[in-house]
């Protein structure tokens, strides 16, 4: 004999065979709070925001991963100092600045090892407190390996962005694209969980910030704009791709897929960008 088909807790005319992954009754389409893993029932929702609001906000140590880019951004800038100094632009080209007319010329790596370089002491110290603070919430909530995902991702089509729209001869090197990259990550994961009263003021904090670094970027000369916004859009798209949409055995094809997606996107704007430079380098 078949067995009756489940019925929602709260509407008992609604067929489901879906349940709320943190008490375990049955919940229909009406009900359903999409949650890290599964779905929540309105009652869980709610002991979730009683419980946020009563959660002191403090500022957690560096995760693994976040600090061992410190680490490295650290190492980088004391090899930049003991070949002549990180404000000196030949060192900083040798250590693998992005200049354009070089990347057009096939030495495509400084696309990524931009991110690791910075132009004097102050430009570390921010990027670094920046690091410090996204690092560790967005690792925290995704964990090691997606956080150095957003980061790496963020941080080629950062430097994309400004190889394909910036000065052919112009050096740029700094961890900030790939900062905003995760501050955009940050903002996308807080928007999946936009029910919850926490996420929502994470939401506005997010913004602020951005709306901030902007307005800073665009009025104070010599910052990258254009890196930083290609950052910043990669990382709200790697931070909806790395969680994944629909059923759950698809979400690892779907977490690959958004990836993959923004680096072919940087991939072709790279591409472009290097047919247009070709007659400025003479091939």
């Amino acid at each position: 004999m078949a067995a009756a088909p489940e019925t929602c807790y709260r509407h008992p005319g609604e067929e489901t065979g879906v349940h709320c992954t943190r008490c375990g009754r049955p919940i229909c389409p009406a009900c359903m709070t999409v949650a890290p893993v599964g779905h929540h029932c309105p009652e869980c929702v709610a002991q979730g925001r009683r419980q946020a609001r009563r959660r002191p906000i403090t500022l957690r140590r560096p995760r693994s991963a976040t600090t061992v880019i410190l680490g490295i951004n650290v190492a980088v800038f004391v090899a930049e100092m003991a070949l002549g100094g990180a404000t000196d632009i030949g060192v900083l080209v040798r250590m693998g600045a992005m200049v354009p007319v070089l990347v057009a010329g096939g030495e495509y790596w400084r696309l990524l090892t931009a991110m690791f370089l910075h132009v004097g002491i102050f430009h570390l110290a921010l990027n670094s407190l920046g690091l410090y603070i996204f690092g560790s919430l967005v690792e925290g909530v995704l964990g090691s390996g997606r956080f150095i995902a957003v980061y790496l991702v963020s941080g080629l089509c950062a430097s994309a962005a400004s190889f394909a729209f910036g000065d052919p001869v112009t050096a740029a090197a700094g961890a900030s694209g790939a900062i905003f990259g995760l501050l955009g990550a940050w903002l996308a994961y807080n928007v999946r969980r936009r029910s919850l009263g926490l996420a929502r003021s994470n939401i506005q904090g997010a913004l602020m910030l951005i709306a901030l670094n902007l307005v800073f970027g665009f009025t104070v000369p010599g910052i990258d704009n254009t890196a930083h916004l290609g950052g910043l859009a990669a990382g709200v798209v790697a931070g909806f791709a790395v969680e994944g949409f629909g059923p759950r055995r698809m979400r690892p094809a779907t977490q690959v897929a958004g990836l993959a997606a923004l680096v072919v996107a940087a991939s072709a704007v790279t591409a472009w960008r290097v047919a247009e430079l070709a007659p400025l380098i003479g091939a």
